[in-house]
Formats: C-alpha cells, structure tokens, sequence
C-alpha cells in the first residue's frame, strides 16, 4: 500500500516581487500602467479604421486595388510586432533567493574585511574581462544579484531586466534581450504605415482636387465625412515625424550594437571610456547579431526549489501476501508479481547463486531476489 502526495509546481513569475501583472498562465507579461498601451492601440486602430473607410474605397475604384491590401498587411504586421513586444518577457532576472542571497553578503565581507565604524563601504562590484576589455558587475540592492553584462534596474517595473534598453510606456512593457528585436520591427513597420497612410491622403485629396479643385475638396470633406481629412492629415504628418526619428535613432544604435541606457549614460563615449566591447565594427556584423540571433528562453518558467514533487511512501510488510518464513520487505512495481516469493525460492533451492536473474531488471528501490535469498539461506 503507497500513498503518494504531489505538490504543484509553481512557476517563478507567481512569486515575482515586481510591479508586474501576468494572465494567461504566465504567458503574457506587461507593466501595471498600460493606460498609455491603450491609447496606443486605439491611435493604431482608429487612424487605419478612417483610411480603410473613407480613403481605400475611392483609391481602390480610381488607383488599384492593391492599396487597401498592402495597407492591411502592413497594419496586421504592426498590430502583431506590437503585442508581441507588449505581451513578452523583456529579460527579466530572478532575484537572488535568501540562501543565494546570503550566501553572497558573505563573499563580499569576506572580500572587503572589516569596514571601520563610520567609514563609507567600498562599492559592491565585480570586474569580467569582454574582448580583452574590463567591464564592472554591479550589485543589486533590491534583487540581491550582481547583475550580468548590460543587464539593469528598471524602476517602474522593478525588475533586473537583461540587455535593458529602455522602458518603453507607449508599448506598456520593459524593452530588453528578449523583445528589442519585436520592437524594432514595431517602429519600423509602423513609420512604413504612417507614411504609407499620409501619403495616399495626399493623392486623394489630389485626385479630387483634379476634378473639383483644391478649395473646393477641403470645404467638402467635412461634410462628407464624420471627422475631416484635413485633422486626419495633421495626426499623420506629426505621427509621421516622430515615428521615423525614433525608427532612425534605433536603427543607428542596432549598427553599433549599443542600448539605449548605455547611449544616455555615455558608456562607451568620452576621452576616459572604453570602446564598445560588444561591437563587431561592422555594421552587418551587429545587425544581424540584434535582429537575426537566437531567442532567448525566459527564466520565469518554474522556480527550481519550489517546483519540486514531494512523493512519500509508506511501507507495509508482505507477510500476509508471502509466507511467514520471509520477512524482506518489498516495494510493489510493475516488476514485481505476487508469486515472486515462491518462485524465487524453487529457483535458489535448484539452482546454483549464479543462475539468479540480473538485478538490472528490478528497479534500484525494490530487490526482491537478494533479500529472499539471505533469509531461505538462514531457515537453510
């Protein structure tokens, strides 16, 4: 008779200190200010809804059909690179736990000694050599790590985020090692739209003011409309600038393999800073390193101390299944049938020790054969 109790495994995320919120089991991560996220979507949404409406019917009858197609690819590609990035893990890093974490105050004082009363504590780093370059480790005091290479402390997350590039509130999430490339391509496919969009407004209102004039096509358009082309054009044209500027800036710093953290502090800029360790000085080199390597898996899966399935098995003698001549305990499996006993028995009172079968075919818990034969041996 066994009992068995199993625990269920409980995933790091559930137990993430952080100023995040998870749904789907885990699977979708965002910040709690995802009010911006929102306003995001609906901007997306609202402003290809009205091209969809009124710009694609009349380009489609009088240009080509094609438009309106290319134009709802491109929006499924933005709206997809945008969930992506928003619902992802950016790279977040697990904070230490209290044995690890303990375990580390302890190799700092041992390393720094006894600090005087009074005195200032040195800084808690440590030193990695990167392509024949020192780069520092710094300590976190809130996750109780010394955090890897390019990795650092999002503040409104509150997380160590790995590779961290900003903190991006338009998309509702951290940007780092796991989602810059999604990102990137949200910018990029999105500055394609808006010009895409702005630029077919332009021939419409063209193409109408062909054959009904230019002042004649804005006093109608309000009319005809529920919200005039001419405010539609001007959320276009401002989107238009501010989305290709920052698709620009992001587009430089992937050709020199940098982060947006590591710009604003000047890292790797300056008389008395290094060059850039994780650069390949090419720019093909870096770009395909950001945007065509591998995908990192996330580290809040299970948590390894926790995710452990506690099995407890309570053992009870045989001898009401075996005679009572036999007291070896057994542990009941697929390879151990009720009529093992006397078999065994009429095997090593026939046969010579050697002619047992090989233990290998018994699982390491139970060894049924050993056991009964010391005690036939001993009545022997």
């Amino acid at each position: 008779m066994s009992a068995v109790m199993i625990t269920r495994k409980v995933r790091k995320w559930e137990k993430l200190p952080g100023k995040n919120t998870f749904c789907c089991d885990g699977r979708v991560m965002m910040a709690r200010q995802k009010g911006i996220f929102y306003l995001t979507l609906f901007l997306i949404i609202g402003t290809c809804s009205l091209f969809f409406a009124f710009e694609c019917p009349y380009l489609a009858v009088h240009l080509s059909p094609a438009i309106p197609v290319f134009a709802v690819l491109l929006f499924l590609f933005v709206i997809a690179m945008l969930l992506r990035t928003s619902f992802s893990d950016p790279g977040v890093l697990p904070r230490a736990l209290p044995e690890e974490a303990n375990f580390i105050e302890m190799e700092i004082e041992a390393a720094n000694g006894n600090v005087p009363s009074g005195q200032r504590p040195p800084p808690r780093i440590r030193n990695v050599q990167i392509n024949n370059q020192i780069v520092k480790l710094k300590y976190c005091y809130t996750c109780k790590i010394f955090r890897p290479p390019r990795a650092s402390h999002c503040s409104i997350c509150d997380n160590c985020v790995d590779r961290f590039d900003h903190h991006c509130p338009w998309v509702g999430n951290c940007v780092g090692k796991r989602n810059y490339r999604y990102f990137y391509l949200f910018t990029l496919t999105l500055s394609l739209l808006t010009i895409y969009i702005f630029a077919f407004n332009i021939v419409h209102v063209v193409m109408r003011s062909v054959d009904q004039g230019f002042l004649n096509t804005l006093k109608e358009t309000p009319g005809t409309y529920p919200l005039n082309m001419n405010t539609f054009l001007l959320v276009c044209f401002f989107t238009l600038w501010s989305m290709v500027g920052l698709t620009g800036f992001h587009t430089y710093l992937i050709s020199l393999n940098q982060t947006t953290n590591e710009d604003i502090k000047g890292s790797w800029s300056g008389k008395n800073r290094g060059q850039n360790p994780y650069s390949h000085k090419n720019i093909i080199k870096n770009c395909c390193e950001v945007l065509c390597g591998p995908t990192y898996p996330s580290k809040m899966c299970y948590h390894d101390d926790l995710g452990v399935i506690c099995f407890s098995l309570f053992l009870t003698s045989f001898s009401a299944c075996f005679p009572q001549k036999t007291t070896a305990p057994l542990i009941p499996n697929e390879h151990t049938p009720d009529d093992v006993k006397p078999s065994i028995a009429a095997e090593k009172s026939s046969g010579p020790k050697d002619d047992q079968p090989p233990a290998a075919k018994l699982p390491p818990l139970a060894s049924p054969e050993t056991d009964a034969e010391t005690s036939i041996a001993k009545n022997q």
